[in-house]
């Protein structure tokens, strides 16, 4: 792992080659300077490859006029691709000791999210999910493997946290088997029955036992992954407009759109990392919500990305689609985005019914927004940055009258 502290050899933080084997034992929650390694880093890059798929075809069904059938299969393909990278991180978090064999395993999953990756076209166009299942089996199996392995070097009530995550993936594995099996009607059934299962099965086989994962470090790989999500987004629309621009001459048109979107992922990105969340994960009850809830943040800020794309196909006439719809693939995923980031973390570290409102209020004008015709992107970039603005100078006063108070003077 990457670090500045210099742990003992026998380690599993310890800084030195991967040897071919070590025994895969839990890290603690107390190790200083704990960070994300080259591999998770790598790691996340490779899922956005994924992610950028599932995007793109959003784009394309949305643009058709299929938005309920984009939305749906979307959910379903971004599910898989969240859950494989979150059931990753927060074993990682406890057990990644950096050897040989867990790079290799490791390197196994990024493979299996590639191959996911090159199903996500079919699954949108012909709701064919035998690729997308496929992808998702290597990456679960490998995640078993770790498991297993991690089983093989514990003892007592952590060895049975180990085999109980272990089942769990592998049973879920075959439930997914549905979406391939079924046909199309009883898929989105699949869908909901197997994730909640999916999402059950960390609660279960931690009842006993709590896995050593690290506060800091979770909440770094959420953060990383927020970033690169967000990149992506701003990757998309660069794209959409440039593409338009050379094929139409449009830029005055599409200039409202791109400051617009800009101005909704810079908010985006300030709203989530202005606190320190990882004060706030101090148990599994607190670290599942968060955990689980992060797929609302990571799905909507991807979504933003198709919405912008979509937007500036509407205005160079490429799609059949209405201003108002046009409008509302944007408008809809950052309202749900602002109303996450305040539900899971934000609220935590607002004080006074002001601040508290700041987010859910900025939500509700974002929506309204979509009734704003072609204006509607920018205004609610516009408002997403008022809502920064506005945060920040509720927070500098709040600490002006704290050092006033403090110093004993009147905190008018």
């Amino acid at each position: 792992m990457t670090s500045s502290s210099a742990p003992s050899p026998a380690s599993p933080g310890a800084q030195q080659s991967p040897g071919l084997l070590r025994r895969l034992t839990a890290r603690g929650r107390d190790e200083a300077h704990r960070v994300s390694s080259p591999l998770e880093l790598f790691f996340d890059l490779c899922f956005v490859v994924a992610i950028a798929q599932a995007g793109a075809q959003l784009v394309h069904t949305g643009a058709a006029g299929h938005v309920a059938d984009g939305i749906l299969n979307y959910a379903m393909v971004f599910f898989a691709i969240w859950w494989a990278w979150m059931n990753f991180s927060w074993f990682a978090s406890a057990y990644d000791n950096d050897d040989a064999l867990y790079r290799v395993v490791t390197l196994v999953q990024i493979a299996g999210v590639l191959v996911l990756a090159a199903g996500v076209a079919p699954a949108f166009e012909r709701h064919d999910y035998l690729v997308v299942w496929l992808g998702y089996v290597i990456m679960r199996l490998a995640m078993a493997t770790q498991w297993l392995r991690a089983a093989g070097s514990a003892e007592g009530a952590e060895r049975t946290t180990a085999l109980r995550y272990a089942g769990g993936v592998l049973l879920c594995l075959v439930g997914w088997l549905g979406l391939v099996l079924l046909p199309q009607p009883a898929r989105p059934w699949v869908f909901l029955v197997m994730a909640v299962a999916e999402l059950c099965v960390p609660v279960y086989a931690e009842k006993d036992h709590e896995t050593s994962w690290h506060a800091h470090h979770i909440a770094e790989r959420y953060g990383l992954f927020t970033i690169i999500v967000l990149g992506e987004t701003v990757a998309a629309a660069t794209v959409a407009v440039k593409s338009a621009v050379e094929e139409h001459d449009a830029l005055g048109e599409l200039l409202p759109i791109a400051a617009g979107g800009l101005l909704i992922v810079f908010s985006a990105w300030w709203i989530y990392f202005v606190v320190p969340v990882h004060s706030h994960l101090r148990s599994n009850t607190q670290a599942f919500l968060w955990g689980y809830g992060h797929y609302l943040i990571f799905a909507s800020a991807a979504a933003i990305g198709a919405g912008l794309e979509v937007s500036v196909e509407q205005t160079v006439g490429r799609t059949q689609i209405s201003t108002l719809s046009a409008s509302a693939a944007v408008t809809l995923p950052t309202a749900l985005y602002l109303l996450t980031v305040w539900a899971l973390h934000s609220r935590h570290f607002k004080s006074g019914i002001r601040q508290q409102l700041v987010l859910p209020v900025t939500a509700l004008l974002v929506i309204c927004c979509t009734f704003l015709g072609e204006w509607a992107v920018l205004a609610a970039g516009l408002v997403s940055a008022a809502s920064v603005a506005t945060g920040v100078t509720l927070t500098a006063r709040r600490a002006s009258r704290a050092r006033r108070s403090a110093a004993g003077a009147p905190a008018a």
